[in-house]
């Protein structure tokens, strides 16, 4: 090729050459939790990549041990959000063994207000949700400054999201607040206190989640709510393999009480919004059914 055909080529390449540049790197968003990575996700869009840890809808949580993977996927993350509340202590460990200066983590337990040996079941309320999503945006912006825009506009997308489940939850209260209604652990409980419903046979909840012996005392009572329908509804942890969870569901069975079932993880193919929905929905179809 000619010099002048030369030079001519490369001054026609060169706004081209001069427009392409690098791809930013995505931001790296680790949550312990799938319901706070679907938050993540939700917030953050495609400017990160967000990795859940637990993630199993089938797998008891109070049984989940840290893999050497989860361990590197610490390391490399520039934003964590765990539960906190002794729900996930191995986070804590886990993240003590790998500091960082860099890395930001949001304990969703600290921004309620919440401490080791509270219900750690926070998610059940949607305010933990909501203040965790802010926490999260500005985490973001601070991270990546130039798309700050973007995750506010994803914030406020995702706070208007959670109306129609505050709407629920309002209507819901409206009609059953003071109903009697019992669990198999504690699962429910923020979301049942939103409801206003009266919540029996709360020792035994505690002693089944935390992997102790219920007392006689403690059975005995749950037992005779359900056989004698003092409770209109059993709310059942579908994750759990308790024996003695298990023998309350069958005896509710028996006694035509009403079961619904709720989960510590976030099914697949859902977002939070509509598990939230779907459970209450469940519930609502539940309370609605004339007393056996």
């Amino acid at each position: 090729m000619r010099p002048i055909a030369l030079l001519t080529s490369l001054l026609t390449l060169l706004p081209g050459l001069a427009l392409a540049q690098p791809a930013k790197p995505k931001l790296t968003v680790v949550a312990a939790e799938n319901f706070y990575g679907d938050l993540a996700t939700q917030i953050s869009g495609p400017t990160a990549r967000v990795t859940s840890i637990m993630s199993n809808p089938d797998q008891d949580p109070h049984l989940f041990e840290a893999s050497p993977s989860v361990a590197r996927s610490l390391s490399g993350a520039g934003i964590v959000i765990m539960n906190g509340a002794d729900y996930d202590p191995w986070m804590t460990k886990l993240l003590d063994a790998a500091r960082s200066t860099s890395r930001t983590v949001i304990v969703a337990a600290d921004l309620v207000g919440k401490k080791p040996g509270d219900n750690p079941h926070l998610w059940y309320d949607p305010a933990t949700m909501a203040a965790t999503a802010r926490a999260l945006a500005a985490a973001l912006s601070q991270a990546d400054p130039a798309d700050q825009p973007e995750f506010e506009r994803r914030l406020q997308a995702f706070t208007d999201s959670l109306k129609p489940l505050d709407a629920d939850i309002a209507d819901l209260h409206r009609r059953f607040a003071g109903t009697p209604v019992t669990a198999t652990e504690p699962v429910f409980g923020y979301m049942a206190t939103a409801l206003g419903l009266t919540m029996r046979n709360e020792r035994l909840q505690l002693a089944v989640m935390n992997d102790t012996e219920p007392s006689a005392s403690d059975v005995a009572a749950f037992e005779t709510d359900l056989r004698l329908h003092r409770v209109r509804v059993l709310l059942y942890n579908s994750q759990a393999t308790d024996t003695a969870a298990q023998r309350l569901l069958r005896i509710a069975k028996q006694a035509h009480v009403p079961v619904v079932g709720v989960t510590e993880t976030e099914p697949a193919g859902k977002t939070y919004q509509r598990w939230m929905t779907d459970q209450l929905d469940a519930l609502d179809a539940a309370l609605s059914k004339p007393p056996a």
